[in-house]
């Protein structure tokens, strides 16, 4: 008896027995709205050990936290359930994506400790023109080079940028429209109680007082509260040569309009790069954050004298491809803020960091991505020694391992 692909993912799993199966009609209007949907994730694992004493480190993504540091991880389990739209009909579509595991905890969408959805939103497409899709729900955010899940990034740990700056993730609908083969734009608006900031990374450091990190503040901003978002990418088309694949990406974020005092905006410039040694890549970002800080002239009580709110972030990654299985990646950055958004206990005062990370990628078993990292965080902001960052020294530096499989 032949079985679809939903019914036999749902047999490894142990949800249904091949025995019922048999029993089940296959043209079953329950089977037949499942044949195109697909279920699929990974298991995200690693091993750090800081350089060093104490566990001190620079403000990065969780997976790389201080309770990560000269030990064993289990980082993130993913599912992933999708049913993508069709082309150039009125089609619709949808996914839904829950992350497992001590990573699930920093996501605006965290239901509980260890448990968070990070995508649920149905797609729709119109076909008007060349068609204009929407998401509807919760969707992951326009802008950023990087994003959640490790194998997706160039490196294992997260840019300074990613964590500090951008979103996590949005609650509302996204239009997007492929105006050429060259052009594409998109645009939204979301919730701002969990759209903007409120995701663990330095903008709710910055704007609210410990112990609110993740709070929803729904019924508590104001109605107009939202999250206005934007983006337009131009990808060079196969006749432009080796530059082919090459993609230009503008985007900005406008945050929740908490009153003129903290009403950050965040523009976000990405180019990544072909070269004419087809074995190398280019990428650089920029992420610019205005009026990233708060002042205690509202009704949530926040921190007062953070008016010195601006944080920049830059980086620059270079890809080489060695072997078919060996490939090398390298990621400098250099970030620097007006309110402490990326070294911790800095308080209100600003801060200056650079960056270096590279990785080594190896491809040894089929769907297993093995890696190897060295990272090395320095405080240039000129803060005395003894009162630095990392345990009273300005450099932080570790050794990180990682597999991750993906099915």
């Amino acid at each position: 008896m032949k079985f679809n692909k939903w019914t036999v993912a749902l047999a490894a799993t142990g949800v249904v027995s091949l025995a019922s199966a048999v029993q089940a009609d296959e043209s079953h209007p329950v089977n037949t709205a499942l044949s195109s949907t697909t279920l699929s994730g990974y298991v995200d694992t690693s091993a750090i050990w800081n350089f060093g004493t104490g566990h001190t480190v620079a403000k990065r993504f969780a997976n790389t936290g201080s309770d990560r540091q000269d030990g064993f991880n289990v980082n993130t389990i993913n599912l992933l359930l999708e049913k993508p739209i069709d082309e150039g009909t009125w089609s619709a579509g949808y996914k839904f994506e829950t992350m497992f595991g001590p990573d699930a905890n920093v996501m605006p969408g965290a239901l509980t400790s260890g448990v968070a959805i990070k995508q649920a939103h149905a797609v729709l497409r119109a076909p008007i023109g060349n068609g204009i899709d929407f998401k509807i729900g919760q969707f992951d955010p326009i802008v950023g080079y990087e994003v959640t899940e490790s194998y997706k990034n160039p490196n294992f740990s997260r840019s300074l940028g990613f964590n500090n700056l951008e979103p996590f993730g949005h609650t509302g609908i996204l239009a997007s429209y492929q105006v050429n083969d060259i052009i594409g734009v998109s645009g939204g608006v979301a919730n701002g109680d969990n759209g903007f900031g409120l995701n663990g990374g330095s903008l709710t450091a910055g704007g609210f007082k410990s112990g609110q990190e993740g709070t929803s503040f729904r019924g508590i901003l104001a109605e107009s509260s939202k999250v206005y978002m934007g983006s337009v990418v131009v990808k060079a088309p196969e006749s432009a040569g080796w530059l082919s694949g090459s993609s230009l990406y503008v985007g900005a974020v406008n945050g929740e309009g908490k009153g003129s005092s903290n009403d950050p905006t965040l523009l976000y410039v990405g180019l990544s790069l072909a070269t004419p040694i087809k074995e190398l890549s280019i990428g650089v970002s920029a992420d610019l954050l205005f009026n990233g800080g708060a002042s205690n002239t509202n009704a949530l009580n926040l921190v007062p004298g953070r008016f010195n709110s601006y944080a920049n972030a830059y980086a620059f990654y270079t890809g080489y491809q060695i072997t078919e299985k060996l490939k090398a990646n390298n990621r400098f950055e250099y970030a620097t803020s007006g309110y402490g958004a990326f070294l911790p206990n800095r308080g209100s005062n600003g801060d200056k960091i650079i960056g270096e990370t590279f990785t080594l990628d190896y491809a040894l078993w089929s769907n297993v991505l093995t890696r190897g990292e060295f990272r090395w965080d320095r405080a240039v902001d000129g803060v005395a020694s003894g009162a630095g960052p990392f345990n009273g020294q300005k450099n932080d530096l570790s050794l990180t391992a990682s597999i991750v499989y993906k099915f």
